[in-house]
């Protein structure tokens, strides 16, 4: 592998990962994320190939880029997803490769996503109960995805398995503490994430932003939680239970923003590059992967757009101006 100078933005900060979206289709409906009828989904002509992504997932390496996370929409719903998975894990300077899912898919590809490579897995949850889990997905699925998670159980490559729950003020409140017990039973990270404004219905407030801060109080009224070291690029601050069974993770975008030492760009399904999650502008990249360009004509455009990073992403700060696409759009 050519190894080329590092990516780094204008403020400094050496960009180490990205996520990489191979579908904007999902098959559930999250009310934090997409309306019932679903979105005007791309047509498979827009959609980057696997050949393309493992040809960006190499250039990227060559700059120091070595965390590749693939997500959607589901991107289980892609079809052929380990065949993308095996791909990858052949890219020279890729460290780590992980799959985030809503786990629907994972009692007959888990075993399938491991034998290509798979090392890494979240899985978002966002209730434990049947009726809620069906409010809040808009699917009647969640022993689906129990049965995805204990098929994931049954290969020890997996770990750890990652449990996301977005916390929302007035739904999530309830079952704070059967996520923890979970933590504690299954060997899963359940990982709290606050609701950010990224939902197509544009009903985001910060009133239903329920804390990082909030959760672990509730948390601790009934388990003592030990704070544990993450690196400085971590999106999560770790907790373990403090007699040692368990862990559980809080993600904190809106309350204690990470902003200043992010690491992470984003790649969307039709090969547009995001460097925020919240970022106005995106950088074509498809165009010029069909068009001949060679691969230092892609570096440079990736370079080009990484020194525009913005410092932060400004959510809840007077002019905060949020993103015309949703999550599914974007790439969780």
């Amino acid at each position: 592998m050519t190894t080329r100078p590092p990516l780094t933005d204008s403020f400094d900060r050496r960009i180490e990962s990205v996520r990489i979206s191979i579908t904007d289709r999902c098959n559930f409906r999250c009310r934090y994320c997409m309306p019932a009828e679903g979105l005007p989904w791309l047509q498979r002509s827009e959609v980057l190939t696997f050949e393309e992504i493992e040809r960006l997932a190499r250039i990227l390496a060559a700059m120091g880029v070595s965390h590749v996370r693939i997500t959607g929409g589901e991107p289980l719903v892609r079809r052929d997803a380990p065949d993308l998975i095996e791909r990858l894990v052949r890219v020279p300077g890729l460290d780590d490769l992980a799959l985030t899912t809503n786990g629907v898919a994972l009692r007959t590809l888990a075993g399938p996503l491991v034998d290509a490579g798979l090392r890494r897995i979240n899985v978002s949850l966002d209730s434990l109960d049947h009726t809620r889990f069906a409010e809040v997905t808009r699917r009647d699925m969640l022993d689906r995805v129990l049965e995805g998670l204990e098929e994931a159980e049954r290969y020890p490559e997996l770990r750890p398995i990652k449990v996301n729950c977005v916390a929302m003020r007035g739904f999530t409140e309830q079952e704070v503490v059967a996520f923890a017990e979970l933590a504690r039973r299954k060997p899963y990270v359940v990982r709290f994430i606050e609701f950010m404004p990224l939902d197509a219905d544009r009903t985001w407030s910060k009133d239903d932003v329920l804390t990082g801060d909030e959760i672990r109080a509730m948390i601790e009224a009934a388990h003592p939680l030990v704070r544990l070291p993450a690196p400085a690029s971590s999106t999560a601050e770790r907790w373990a239970f403090a007699d040692g069974a368990g862990e559980v993770g809080f993600i904190n975008p809106v309350s204690q923003p990470f902003c200043s030492s992010c690491d992470r760009i984003r790649i969307t399904a039709e090969g547009a590059l995001r460097t925020c999650l919240f970022a106005l502008e995106e950088t074509d990249l498809r165009t010029p992967l069909r068009s001949g360009a060679d691969d230092l004509a892609i570096e440079a455009l990736i370079r080009e757009a990484v020194a525009g990073k913005r410092m932060k992403h400004e959510i809840g700060e007077p002019g905060f101006v949020r993103s015309a696409k949703s999550m599914s759009q974007i790439g969780g």
